[in-house]
């Protein structure tokens, strides 16, 4: 799953050496935890929030055959000094 979280992400965004993804077990599911840099988030997130909708329907169908159920979420953009 991570793999095509990551994949998706570094051919959308205009700096992809700063895609990473952080995993967090639950009980309810997996979260998947998207950090990008501050500039890309517009492209991440989309107009009225359909890319980030199209990419959480992609890991829906993944996570069925994977017997996960995932929650993605975009991180807020760390301030940089």
């Amino acid at each position: 799953m991570k793999n095509l979280l990551e994949f998706i992400l570094i051919h959308l965004v205009d700096h992809p050496e700063e895609v990473k993804i952080e995993i967090v077990e639950e009980e309810q599911g997996t979260t998947f935890l998207i950090h990008v840099h501050p500039d890309d988030m517009g492209k991440v997130i989309g107009k009225k929030g359909s890319v980030i909708n199209a990419i959480r329907s992609i890991a829906k169908i993944r996570a069925l055959k994977e017997g996960i159920r995932p929650y993605i979420t975009l991180a807020e953009p760390k301030e940089i000094a």
